[in-house]
């Protein structure tokens, strides 16, 4: 029997009717291409800026060598910068072979997975690289996330060790028993601060909430101590382009996350393929990293891309308008990937009229649309272009960019980049080709495809075909080669640049004894983007209160995936068979507006 909830819902599939061939029809999902077939001819092409290729040269390079090119290449360059503090891409590549040496000593061995718990933060660029270099998988994870959140991804994954903040790290000591994770490393943000703020900080670090003791437990240390007492020798363990190199989780329908494994061939050509599509930046420019590096696309566009150029990286571990202010005024970075929430947030902060941001030339956009006026405003403010782009957890993330000096077309997320295929198929069989301009969904193939998803061989199945990934989204193509997103899976909702999946929240409301119905949608927010309205049918004969709900959920969801809304009904409007007529609640709120 078909189950709608079997897809990974940041790229599930609507119960549209063409899922629903199952049985003899599920082997006959192929590509039906004919000579004519628009996809097949791949108009894109032809708008693609000067220099930038159809087919990219591939380095069979694993990420950690990009880190020693560049160490060999600019050893006295600035690679990161957090507040100031500065780390060469010499110093850094030591400091990954220190920490590489520690957790051989912890008896991580090739193939084992490493959690990573922390904010954009030197250890976290230093402990990810790490865990590569000796073959270790590495588990990236909202530092945002709940307990209940972590201890599944934990568990899921087999993390062996973990690496956090001193200010999570006694939720972590209390979640461990519950884990297979046996070493947790521990870092502050104290540790790295240039003068005299590493002064200031064991003095206020506290009392501004930036700091925390940690309880005394087995197993349990300190990052500069470790890094002390490992040595600095370079690892000669081989890395293969087909082993999996890290698990980035991605929420699941059914409540349950799965973790998305992307090889060590996905993340370097994906950061070729990128790099590729910026011929005109070179080797002097400056990072702002502001991007989250726990999700996928702070990950390739700002971390691993800087590394892999020999670029400076100025890390943002809270991405807020006041901060992004400052660290670009200060620090004048080049070339910013940012999500809508950060470009609205800075554009509507008071001090932006008193700010230089002209250090800024190019901006990427992606997670969801970035509204026209924003474009325009911010691109004179700092004379930057912004090229907005498109794509998935499961696709390491980008398939899609505008040109950044070429044709940029409003409401386009772009053209497939390098080396990446897309076709739009027909909505009622899932095979067909449509035509151009018809809208069907998108799917895509291209060597930043994930492997698979972990443990899970049916869900693989489910969501690769031959190759192509069904991105369940509906989008259709131009006849330039542009594409654009029609509607996006109707469930997921996006929240200050954040995939919250409804049914992470939903799973949660219905544990509370007193509800019997609940659902959770999306609706419209001046600054989010979108916020989060629940509905909910409770028993009959029970009654509760906004508050009650609020103080049931707010230990088991992470904050930003809190309500704004809570609205109690008698019942919640349903297909025939059952299924929550979501569209009719949006629409009832869109009437309210």
């Amino acid at each position: 029997m078909y189950n709608p909830t079997a897809f990974s819902p940041s790229i599930r599939r609507e119960a549209f009717s063409f899922i629903m061939i199952a049985g003899e029809k599920q082997a006959k999902k192929e590509v039906q291409v004919t000579t004519d077939n628009p996809y097949l001819k791949k108009p894109w092409l032809q708008k693609y800026e000067m220099g930038i290729p159809e087919n990219v040269e591939y380095e069979t390079t694993c990420l950690p060598g990009y880190l020693e090119r560049s160490a060999v290449n600019f050893p006295d360059k600035m690679a990161l910068s957090f507040q100031g503090y500065q780390v060469t891409f010499s110093q850094l590549n030591k400091m990954v072979n220190q920490f590489a040496s520690c957790l051989t000593i912890f008896e991580i061995q090739k193939g084992d997975a490493v959690a990573i718990v922390l904010p954009n933060v030197i250890p976290c660029v230093v402990a990810y690289y790490a865990i590569m270099r000796i073959g270790a998988i590495a588990v990236m994870n909202n530092p945002l996330y709940s307990d209940r959140e972590l201890s599944h991804q934990f568990n899921d994954s087999g993390a062996k060790a973990l690496i956090t903040l001193d200010l999570l790290a006694n939720r972590m000591i209390d979640l461990r028993p519950k884990t297979v994770v046996k070493q947790i490393v521990y870092t502050s943000i104290g540790d790295y601060l240039p003068f005299p703020k590493n002064l200031l900080f064991p003095l206020v670090g506290k009392k501004k909430g930036l700091a925390a003791d940690v309880k005394s437990a087995e197993n349990v240390y300190k990052w500069k101590s470790v890094l002390k007492h490992s040595n600095t020798e370079p690892f000669e363990i081989e890395l293969n382009f087909d082993d999996v190199a890290m698990y980035q989780y991605t929420g699941g329908t059914t409540g349950v996350s799965k973790g998305v494994m992307l090889t060590h061939g996905n993340l370097s050509k994906q950061v070729q393929q990128v790099a590729e599509w910026f011929p005109t930046f070179g080797s002097d420019e400056i990072m702002l990293g502001a991007l989250p590096f726990f999700h996928v696309f702070g990950l390739t566009t700002s971390m691993n891309l800087a590394i892999y150029l020999g670029w400076g990286n100025i890390l943002v571990p809270k991405p807020q308008p006041p901060e992004l202010l400052e660290a670009i005024s200060k620090f004048k970075p080049t070339f910013a990937p940012l999500v809508p929430t950060m470009y609205i947030g800075m554009m509507e902060d008071p001090d932006i009229e008193k700010t230089d941001i002209s250090s800024i030339k190019g901006c990427f956009s992606g997670s969801a649309p970035l509204p026209v006026e924003v474009i325009n405003e911010f691109e004179k403010k700092t004379g930057a272009v912004i090229v907005e782009g498109y794509g998935l957890t499961e696709t390491t993330p980008v398939t899609h960019i505008n040109p950044f000096k070429g044709k940029r077309k409003v409401g386009s997320i772009g053209l497939p980049i390098s080396d990446t295929t897309c076709r739009i198929v027909d909505l009622e069989d899932g095979i067909t080709d449509v035509l151009v301009g018809e809208a069907g969904e998108l799917l895509i193939k291209g060597p930043q495809v994930m492997k698979g998803y972990w443990n899970r061989p049916e869900d693989t199945a489910e969501t690769i075909t031959d190759g192509w990934i069904h991105t369940g989204d509906i989008a259709k193509m131009d006849d330039e080669g542009y594409f654009y997103i029609v509607d996006r899976k109707k469930d997921m909702i996006i929240s200050s640049g954040y995939n919250v999946y409804p049914r992470d929240i939903e799973e949660v409301f219905y544990e509370h004894p007193k509800v019997m119905d609940a659902t959770a949608i999306g609706i419209p927010h001046s600054k989010r983007g979108e916020a989060i309205k629940m509905f909910v049918v409770l028993k009959e004969g029970e009654t509760a209160t906004v508050e009650e709900l609020r103080a049931f959920y707010e230990d088991k969801l992470a904050k930003y995936k809190w309500p704004t809304e809570i609205e109690f009904r008698d019942a919640l409007p349903r297909t025939t068979v059952g299924k929550i007529l979501k569209t009719e609640l949006r629409e009832d709120e869109l009437k309210k507006k």
